[in-house]
């Protein structure tokens, strides 16, 4: 049994995107239903797809830094 070529994910264009790709691995990936294969993949996926939220994240992070003259204050929410 051959395995299909494997496809490069594209790289997310938004936060959003990126987040909404990882709920799903994650409700694929609990569901038990996938196999081995494809479950590693899913979780190197998902390990890819949290990198990029946090690298996003963080650079969100510096911006309000940035904004708030280098210190990042408490957010409150109103």
């Amino acid at each position: 049994m051959s395995r299909s070529t494997p496809h490069t994910p594209k790289e997310p264009t938004t936060y959003e995107q990126a987040l909404a790709e990882l709920d799903r691995l994650v409700v694929q990936m609990e569901g038990g239903q996938l196999p081995l294969d494809e479950l590693l993949d899913g979780y190197r996926r998902g390990a890819e797809l949290l990198n990029y939220c946090r690298g996003r994240l963080q650079a969100v992070e510096e911006q309000v830094k940035v904004l708030e003259d280098g210190q990042l204050k408490p957010w409150a929410a109103t």
